[in-house]
């Protein structure tokens, strides 16, 4: 469902509790274009547990094809710097 930032100015943020009883999610449409996305804390927990579920594997397949190396901490703080 997409609201206008309008209707969030006019209504208060209490508009989110009841539009979300009945969708999954909203997009606030501001000037015309469709900028930010509300969901409910749930949901939001639930999409980041897959996130890093899907890093922690991507990880691990990582490891088992060995695209990894091993450094001291002293080593990677060069690394990092020599990189910027």
């Amino acid at each position: 469902m997409v609201i206008n930032a309008n209707e969030i100015k006019t209504k208060g943020v209490s508009i989110f509790s009841t539009l979300l009883d009945k969708f999954d999610e909203l997009i606030i449409n501001v000037r015309g274009k469709n900028k930010f996305v509300v969901i409910d804390i749930e949901r939001y927990k639930e999409l980041r547990a897959n996130e890093l579920d899907l890093a922690y594997l991507k990880t691990m397949q990582d490891i088992e094809k060995g695209n990894y190396k091993t450094q001291s901490a002293k080593e990677h703080i060069e690394e990092l710097k020599n990189e910027l």
